[in-house]
């Protein structure tokens, strides 16, 4: 079976209701860029006027004389020669920030502070504590602000949602492939310069900084939750001294993802050598160009159920070239205008990050790296170490009861989920969210 997905943009199916901001009917979402950067250049800005919600209405370079020449290529009506300027400007509703990784949490801290809404290339920030800043500003401020993964506006990601969720015999793609068991994804390209910002360790250079993301952010969908704890090795380019090949598994208890990213691996051509396998509970699924697209490219989901063997599939479901970059700007200018389109919150971006630096402890130190999810206020808050007791006969997934009154200690604490090594047999248990304040000794 073949079917074919499309999915240009083109005017809300919906008749909006406009929004009166000042004395202006809000139409179109107006946007700034900050900075001249080379996804700017070569992706973001023509893609961008394409969207029928967006008006690129200034760009900003610390050179006047590089904004003007931008600004004359693209036919962009202002030309501001700081970023200052750009953020002073009433007319400019929403920055998108293609600045290098260590001016991101800084800028996108000034524009919404200035009053505009803030499309971040990734990634969003380099710290835990960063994205715990910017989440204090938007909440103080009311700006929106996302991490910009351009691969999740593409509509294959949509279909790879409703195949994991069981789409049903009904569909036009079928029952799907029941629940994911397994996740392999693969990101490649090829960065030799040294003075590319991608290849200095203080700017956050580096395969899984740039590319990691990525590819963390994919499971993280597939999956619908965090891993439990990751595993790295990785590999460093002996002069720039960044990581070029980092291989990793992610353990989400009932469920593996592996990943491999590469900054000197690959064809050495447009783009990025790109793959993912998710093998589920009754069938697979695999994808031939399921990230960011360097230039608009049709793409397949190959299905295999159990009428399919080897690698060869059963069902290919194509996708027309679209332009991720025109679907991102679009999506979130209709965000901000009012209409009910997919977002995704910076805590995400939390979420990823807090990954990649466990991903980092545990090539460094050689194990298993907890992944510890953070705590609201007001919750019960166990670490790492902490002393608990079973309030409880608890039968655990292996099979082995822990007898009530046993002690223990914290190897992970996931909220709902503890991973506790007990002194009689360490194994992995789950207990009750409620029953959390009693476990506390």
């Amino acid at each position: 079976m073949t079917s074919t997905v499309g999915a240009a943009i083109g005017p809300s199916r919906r008749v909006r209701a406009t929004e009166r901001e000042g004395n202006r009917v809000m139409d179109k979402i107006r946007w700034g860029v900050l900075g001249a950067a080379s996804i700017a250049r070569t992706r973001s800005l023509q893609a961008m006027k394409l969207a029928p919600s967006v008006e690129v209405a200034g760009l900003a370079s610390r050179s006047v004389d590089k904004a003007t020449a931008l600004c004359t290529e693209f036919d962009i009506p202002r030309a501001f020669d700081s970023y200052e300027a750009l953020l002073a400007d009433p007319d400019i509703d929403a920055v998108y920030l293609p600045l290098p990784n260590a001016l991101h949490t800084e800028w996108a801290t000034k524009a919404m502070e200035a009053g505009k809404h803030v499309l971040c290339e990734k990634p969003l920030a380099l710290t835990i504590e960063e994205i715990a800043d910017l989440q204090a500003v938007r909440d103080r401020t009311g700006k929106h602000i996302e991490e910009a993964f351009v691969y999740r506006n593409h509509p294959q990601w949509a279909t790879i949602r409703d195949i994991l969720e069981g789409a049903g015999s009904d569909s036009a793609i079928g029952p799907g492939i029941g629940r994911p068991r397994s996740a392999h994804l693969t990101m490649a390209m090829q960065f030799h310069d040294p003075n590319d910002i991608r290849n200095n360790p203080e700017l956050g250079g580096g395969a899984l900084y740039d590319m990691g993301g990525y590819v963390i952010s994919a499971l993280t969908m597939i999956f619908g939750r965090d891993p439990l704890r990751v595993m790295a090795t990785l590999e460093r380019d002996p002069v720039m001294r960044v990581d070029r090949l980092t291989t990793a598994v992610l353990d989400y208890g009932d469920a593996h993802g592996v990943l491999t990213v590469g900054t000197q691996a690959g064809p050495n051509g447009r783009g990025s050598h790109q793959l993912l396998s998710i093998l589920g509970s009754t069938g697979w699924l695999r994808a031939d160009y399921p990230l960011a697209h360097a230039r608009p490219t049709e793409c397949h989901l190959y299905l295999g159920n159990d009428q399919s063997y080897g690698g060869f599939e059963t069902s290919t479901i194509t996708f027309p070239p679209v332009n991720q970059y025109t679907l991102q700007a679009e999506r979130f200018s209709r965000r901000l205008l009012g209409d009910k389109v997919p977002t995704w919150p910076i805590e995400d971006a939390r979420t990823t990050l807090g990954i990649i630096n466990a991903l980092f402890e545990s090539a460094a130190n050689n194990r298993w790296e907890p992944i510890v999810k953070p705590h609201n206020e007001g919750e019960v808050s166990l670490e790492r170490g902490d002393r608990v007791v079973a309030v409880r006969d608890i039968n655990t997934t292996q099979g082995i009861r822990i007898p009530q009154g046993t002690e223990g200690t914290i190897a992970e604490d996931r909220g709902s989920n503890l991973v506790v090594y007990f002194e009689e047999e360490p194994q992995r248990t789950s207990v009750e969210e409620q029953d959390l304040d009693k476990l506390i000794e």
